[in-house]
């Protein structure tokens, strides 16, 4: 699968499938979550506080964990280092979809 994210993609809606592939180890689907959840807490602190080390903290969540997930469970590369966009909403589609029970953890 790691050829996938080597491609080029027109549109979101023909990225999304192959991101998901990308995802079939649960611990790096649940390591996503995890981290995006932080990270929203991370962006809830930046705006009662005013503090910009919380954005910088909001990133080392969201990405520290979905890495971890990647590296060492799902063992492929990221998909933010060849489509940082699509990876970026695909992220908070799949996060979405297993919040809302459309996607499995």
């Amino acid at each position: 699968m790691a050829d996938v994210m080597q491609r080029e993609f027109s549109s979101f809606a023909e990225f999304y499938p192959a991101y998901l592939a990308e995802h079939s180890n649960r611990t790096c689907r649940e390591l996503h979550f995890i981290g995006s959840t932080l990270s929203l807490f991370c962006l809830g602190a930046l705006l009662l506080t005013s503090n910009f080390w919380w954005l910088l903290a909001a990133l080392v969540c969201g990405y520290g964990f979905a890495w971890t997930g990647h590296f060492f469970f799902e063992n492929n590369r990221p998909a933010t280092f060849r489509h940082p966009i699509y990876s970026f909403m695909g992220d908070w589609v799949m996060y979405w979809q297993m919040l809302t029970g459309q996607a499995s953890f």
